[in-house]
């Protein structure tokens, strides 16, 4: 698989970050991904959320239908990864989120 170019990674989230409702923001999702990987982005991020919550491997794949696999790799990014999903999740919590 190519890298992906620096300057094209920085102009996809500006474009994110140009997105001013959620709206705007679920319609760009459906336009630039997949089905597929709308459905694996939702459920990587339920996946941090549930993790972050404290709940276990078997309820959060039971509740998702996540594997282990990716459950594993997900905590492995909240704990050791580029501090993405910990600035996400640490926002939600914040007062009007």
């Amino acid at each position: 698989m190519e890298k992906i170019k620096q300057a094209d990674r920085e102009s996809l989230c500006r474009a994110i970050l140009s997105l001013q409702t959620t709206e705007e923001c679920a319609a760009f999702l459906d336009d630039i991904c997949t089905i597929r990987e709308l459905q694996d982005l939702t459920q990587r991020y339920s996946v941090a959320v549930m993790l972050d919550e404290g709940k276990n491997y078997i309820d959060i794949s039971r509740l998702t239908g996540a594997s282990t696999a990716t459950i594993s790799r997900v905590n492995k990014c909240l704990n050791y990864g580029s501090s993405g999903y910990r600035t996400v999740l640490n926002r939600r919590k914040e007062p009007n989120a």
